[in-house]
């Protein structure tokens, strides 16, 4: 009896151990802007409260810094030569995540 305690006691630990957040993974997104669509990709990635990856476009990548996560809201920073952009953002579905900055909003598909 104790054997298959522990073993349905190790099961699920392990299950809930290594389960994987949803905002976890590679995220595309776009915007209109004067110049043409501007594409951003995204890899995040989730340890306890702490959010980390990269943000990529066409001119270039930059890691995440300063991320947070609390529950289902992200929030980030993107450094771009000296200028540092905020972003706060919603996992809104398991495919949808809607970020917002000083420029506007955009909507995130998980790839």
């Amino acid at each position: 009896m104790k054997k298959l305690f522990f073993s349905l006691f190790l099961s699920i630990f392990s299950i809930v151990a290594f389960a994987q957040n949803p905002i976890d993974g590679s995220w595309k997104g776009s915007r209109e802007t004067p110049n043409g669509i501007f594409e951003v990709n995204y890899t995040f990635k989730v340890e306890e409260n702490k959010l980390t990856g990269v943000w990529k476009t066409q001119r270039g990548e930059s890691p995440i810094e300063e991320g947070t996560v609390e529950g289902k809201k992200i929030s980030f920073s993107v450094s771009l030569g000296d200028r540092k952009i905020s972003y706060t953002g919603e996992l809104v579905s398991e495919k949808e995540i809607v970020l917002k900055n000083e420029r506007g909003e955009m909507k995130l598909a998980k790839q």
